[in-house]
């Protein structure tokens, strides 16, 4: 078994971790650390140290070769490995919105890779969960998987008549855990925080990120999603918060055949969501399903603060109900969520923030954008953040309304230009990324890249100005509807001349006001150039040091980190002697 010393340091028992090829869970748990090293001091040395020394063209002449191999590496680690490591690279899939295509078209596939367990083995720990032989529990189980994930593996299977009886259920799912897999998990979150802990050391990620408390908030929630129990009751609470609605469905729970390790709903397999050939061959139009699961995907996190984290095409079906054809002739049809071991809560004031967010996105106000940012907590309320509000306005006027189809077809230079422009601005607040964002962040990339899918031509504020219309409805009443639109323009700029004017004295007041000095700058440049060198110097100590106890386990890497320590070394040298 794996334990934690309190320290933090994890020990390890000798034995297969459950995993093909990944061995005892010390070289598991090492060969991830290995990984993660090797590929952190790569992005290091071309994105922050070749720039710095004025060779940013290399590292961007060699960054699409670069992704692209990490994106293979990685692949073939988390394949290799399963575990949490498919869902590390599953969430990198998602993130189109941050990370390059190189990355997110190399891992979309691996969910669907990852290899199913032996029979025989789910039926041991099905059994020995059940307290009874599946014979009993079941009139039948099919021995193929209908689905087999990173966690646990789907059977399809029929109640025993009694039960059939009392569930009024017949055609089930068994899900089972995969053998081992709270090992697996164990050893997977102790390499995981061992990095997050490397990261948070780097200021570029500390400022803007607390690593050690996302990497808590991923570890929390994979926990969550191996204890079955905890899933059939987010999958109830899931339907009552969508009870009466008609576009959502929710899968029955047999409890009489539920443990923690072992999961009986209802069969509900329908039309996965992003089968386009058979939504049309059932008369439903795909552009159609878009907006409506964008809209029921906008309630769960707006509105509920209840929502599903993890709603990929192979968790949401579209059923026909069976109703008939509706008033325009086309089918009737319903969203069927499946899968709810992911699930995220959004705070009270967090929702509140981001329906300010939405509303000011909906509404392409700069301004608003950035106070809604600072109340959702991703901006520290020290930030003066004037400059970032004129760049907002700047890129609602620009690119505001745009969906992906469109950014796609505009010109690679203006978004270079608006970078270049701004890029300071952005990198110089101090952004930091809230609790519960990581899954936020995740829900809402998913949306949109099923969106996409379904209608190439989506466009994301289509679906975002209606439902920001409505949020202004409901907290203001028709007001807003009632007023022109010029009357309205100038009554905000009366309200907002106050706060802006209190906003400019406050900071006289406390000295944030920026004033130009020369002499100041100068030594602030001296200033910038010693600390350089300090870290230059305290980076060739640390690498060497890493160099001189990883080579004692691993003789090529040890000797690589040993021979990159001296490139620290002559910067903080030679810039020395520059300065002098």
């Amino acid at each position: 078994m794996t334990s934690v010393r309190p320290n933090g340091a994890p020990t390890f028992s000798q034995g297969n971790a459950g995993s093909a090829g990944a061995g005892n869970t010390r070289a598991r748990y090492r060969r991830i650390l290995r990984f993660s090293a090797w590929h952190l001091a790569v992005t290091w040395w071309f994105e922050l140290f070749l720039p710095r020394i004025g060779l940013l063209r290399v590292a961007e002449r060699t960054r699409t070769r670069r992704m692209q191999r990490f994106a293979r590496s990685f692949h073939v680690l988390a394949v290799d490995l399963g575990g949490l490591m498919i869902k590390v690279g599953q969430f990198m899939s998602s993130r189109l919105d941050v990370l390059p295509p190189e990355i997110t078209k190399e891992l979309e596939g691996l969910q669907d890779e990852v290899p199913a367990v032996p029979f025989a083995a789910i039926r041991a720990l099905a059994e020995a969960e059940l307290g009874v032989s599946l014979e009993t529990a079941f009139a039948r189980v099919d021995e193929t998987p209908v689905a087999a994930a990173s966690l646990g593996q789907a059977h399809r299977a029929l109640l025993s008549p009694l039960d059939a009886a009392d569930t009024g259920l017949t055609g089930v799912v068994l899900k089972v855990q995969r053998p081992g897999i709270d090992e697996i998990v164990d050893v997977d979150l102790a390499a995981l925080r061992k990095v997050g802990g490397w990261l948070s050391h780097v200021r570029l990620v500390s400022d803007r990120v607390d690593m050690p408390a996302l990497v808590e908030e991923f570890a929390a929630t994979s926990l969550e999603e191996i204890d079955y129990l905890h899933e059939a009751e987010s999958s109830e609470r899931f339907a009552a918060d969508f009870a009466g609605d008609d576009r959502v469905a929710v899968p029955s729970i047999v409890w009489e055949r539920t443990t923690r390790r072992v999961l009986t709903l209802e069969d509900v397999t329908a039309i996965k969501i992003t089968d386009a050939a058979a939504l049309r061959a059932a008369g439903i139009d795909p552009a159609e399903v878009a907006p409506v699961f964008a809209a029921v995907m906008f309630d769960q996190l707006f509105t509920n603060g209840f929502f599903h984290a993890d709603p990929h095409p192979g968790n949401i079906f579209v059923t026909p109900t069976g109703d008939g054809p509706d008033a325009s002739g086309a089918t009737t049809w319903k969203l069927t969520f499946i899968d709810f071991g992911m699930m995220g809560e959004v705070p009270g004031n967090t929702r509140s923030g981001l329906r300010k967010l939405l509303i000011a996105a909906a509404s392409r106000d700069g301004k608003g954008l950035v106070d809604a940012i600072r109340d959702v907590g991703v901006l520290l309320p020290s930030a003066d953040t004037t400059e970032l509000e004129r760049a907002m306005t700047q890129l609602f006027a620009r690119f505001g309304g745009m969906g992906f189809a469109e950014l796609r077809e505009v010109d690679p230079r203006e978004f270079r230009d608006f970078a270049e422009q701004f890029g300071h601005v952005v990198r110089s607040l101090p952004f930091q990324l809230p609790e519960n964002f990581l899954l936020i962040i995740r829900a809402m990339s998913l949306t949109s890249g099923v969106c996409s899918a379904l209608d190439p031509s989506f466009n994301l504020w289509d679906s975002v100005e209606p439902y920001a219309a409505q949020l202004i409805r409901d907290e203001r009443g028709n007001v807003v509807g009632e007023l022109g639109r010029q009357a309205l323009d100038n009554a905000a700029l009366v309200w907002r001349l106050p706060k802006r004017i209190d906003g400019l004295v406050t900071r006289i007041e406390d000295g944030s006001v920026s004033v130009a000095n020369p002499g100041l700058e100068r030594r602030v440049i001296r200033l910038e150039h010693a600390a350089r060198r300090l870290v230059s110097a305290l980076l060739f100590g640390a690498l060497l040091i890493a160099g001189a106890l990883m080579r004692a386990d691993d003789t090529v890497f040890g000797t690589v980190l040993m021979a990159v320590s001296a490139i620290p070394l002559l910067h903080a040298v030679f810039s020395g002697r520059r300065q002098g």
